[in-house]
């Protein structure tokens, strides 16, 4: 999506992060959530500064991975490179156990199970200055203010990550769909 990666491009801490990510060279490897996700709506808002970010989601899919534990190492490194960042990295092919799903086939399969639509979004960058976004439900409901609910999840675990983390405080012309 265009829009996205112009953005991104203006963001100089999320144009660093997508780099340091990019170096780990994961299979299908991305920053998701809070990342994408925030960043569109603090647009949205017209926002003059982005909304500081709790964690950086790195996600990827290699389901041919020993180490159970591969994750610390990644984000290990990546604290190197950036330490004033809370870093979450997973691998999307072994998160289906914790989920009690059948097993994913992709990342963006991964994606289509998370709470909202909205933050099943990612980004990652395939060359200098060159970004890749997809996405498991598309961007329209992104830059349509929305929160939508996942259906593959609970409803009063969607409820609940929009009460906490306070999405309407934060972006008051956003609308629970």
């Amino acid at each position: 999506m265009d829009k996205i990666v112009e953005l991104i491009k203006q963001d100089p801490l999320r144009t660093e992060a997508l780099y340091y990510v990019s170096l780990l060279g994961l299979p299908q490897c991305y920053i998701a959530a809070g990342f994408v996700r925030n960043l569109v709506w603090d647009a949205l808002h017209d926002f003059k500064s982005p909304s500081p970010l709790n964690d950086i989601d790195v996600i990827y899919f290699d389901p041919e991975e020993l180490n159970l534990n591969a994750y610390l190492d990644y984000e290990a490194e990546l604290n190197e490179c950036m330490p004033d960042l809370n870093w979450q990295v997973r691998n999307q092919a072994k998160m289906h156990k914790r989920n009690n799903d059948k097993p994913y086939q992709s990342t963006i399969d991964a994606m289509s199970y998370w709470p909202e639509k909205e933050t099943a979004v990612a980004v990652r960058q395939i060359g200098q200055d060159q970004y890749e976004c997809i996405a498991a439900f598309g961007f329209e409901s992104l830059f349509n203010y929305c929160i939508t609910y996942n259906a593959k999840r609970p409803r009063e675990i969607f409820e609940d990550r929009v009460n906490s983390k306070q999405w309407l405080v934060k972006w008051p012309t956003l609308k629970v769909v």
